[in-house]
């Protein structure tokens, strides 16, 4: 591409950049927790001893989890500030609280003296940081966890949705742990009515969706019924998977994690993510704000950035990550409902490792997704 044809593309896609922004509310918390299975992600990428990561911010959770590995570093990037906040009030909570008062602070275990948690975590953080959370105590004392745009529309679903669908002895008897056998009959005999394929269809849909849950312009290229597709993964995570020991079941239908704990809030896991935690660096920005020359990376967790992108667009920022990346490097993304995964006109580039994607993909409990991809650099 000729310099004037790469700087036309250049500010095309800044353009582009600032029109998702004014689109979509960068202001708020939009996940205030990472709804994308960490066990599958740090499977995927190995993040061990001597490796550089990149990591998509969201919440934070799964930037912390890659700690749990021990690697030489992690970046943290996110083009909302709010995001960036939730990760570093989640810095402050590994350093200064016990793993209990972490749990209790996310929200995942009940608690009256949040608002004490926070002001022992807070001499930790950034003085932005510090304003973004001093003006929304009311959202620290009903749990961090559950103060995102995303969170809100699930609590919608628990308290307005579910309870004219099923009752609570209902909802408990889904969460005791059984045989697949047992998972299908019980799905099939007392779960699967009319009424909950009806209203989920109805509160899944890409308009209340869009409009509750996440921005309209995240579905521009998503084709076909989003709301069955959903259904099906719903599903699958119900009979196929073990619904007792997924966090994410716990949450939607509980508003707790219970004892189904994601990889970075379990107790296994917190002494080595607070160890690492120096080795930790956030910065505002997109893909489009890093340079090649400033480093480069051995695993790249994505989340599902490419689904915001139209095909020829994520071509290329494709080619920006592996212009970022070390030989070897490894990449994972999900594709939500917009199907995304490595070109054909990559394949000098990239090895599409199809395998593992589809064998980690049949265990992730983070279920709404349709695909997991696990790419490497060759």
């Amino acid at each position: 591409m000729a310099r004037g044809e790469q700087c036309v593309a250049s500010a095309r896609e800044n353009r582009m950049q600032a029109e998702v922004a004014r689109r979509a509310d960068f202001s708020a918390i939009r996940y205030a927790q990472c709804w994308e299975d960490a066990d599958i992600l740090v499977e995927a990428l190995e993040p061990d001893a001597g490796k550089r990561c990149l990591s998509i911010c969201s919440a934070g959770d799964n930037t912390l989890a890659l700690l749990a590995r021990g690697p030489e570093y992690v970046l943290a990037i996110d083009l909302n500030p709010a995001q960036l906040a939730c990760l570093e009030l989640r810095v402050a909570a590994y350093r200064v609280l016990q793993h209990d008062g972490l749990l209790m602070l996310v929200g995942s275990r009940a608690c009256d003296r949040r608002l004490e948690l926070y002001r022992a975590c807070r001499p930790g953080l950034s003085r932005e940081a510090a304003a973004f959370w001093d003006e929304r105590t009311r959202l620290i004392e009903i749990g961090i966890g559950r103060t995102g745009k995303f969170e809100r529309y699930f609590r919608m679903f628990r308290r307005i949705v579910l309870p004219l669908i099923h009752n609570r002895r209902l909802v408990e008897k889904l969460l005791v742990r059984k045989t697949r056998e047992q998972r299908m009959a019980f799905y099939a005999g007392e779960w699967d009515s009319w009424r909950w394929r009806a209203l989920f269809r109805v509160f899944f849909s890409r308009c209340a969706m869009g409009r509750l849950g996440r921005d309209p312009d995240f579905f521009r290229y998503v084709e076909g019924s989003v709301a069955d597709r959903i259904l099906e993964r719903t599903r699958y995570a119900l009979t196929e998977l073990d619904p007792a020991e997924n966090p994410y079941v716990h949450w939607i239908l509980t508003g707790r994690h219970g004892d189904a704990l994601p990889f970075a809030l379990r107790e296994e896991n917190f002494e080595a993510i607070r160890d690492n935690l120096d080795r930790l660096e956030w910065r505002v920005t997109a893909l489009e704000g890093l340079e090649p020359g400033k480093g480069r990376f051995d695993c790249f967790n994505l989340s599902d950035v490419f689904e915001y992108m139209p095909q020829e667009r994520y071509v290329r920022e494709l080619g920006r990550v592996v212009g970022l990346a070390n030989k070897g490097a490894r990449l994972a993304y999900w594709n939500l409902l917009a199907p995304r995964r490595r070109p054909a006109e990559m394949a000098e580039e990239l090895d599409a490792l199809t395998g593992l994607s589809a064998e980690l993909f049949a265990r992730d409990r983070a279920f709404f997704y349709s695909a997991f991809v696990v790419e490497q650099v060759r």
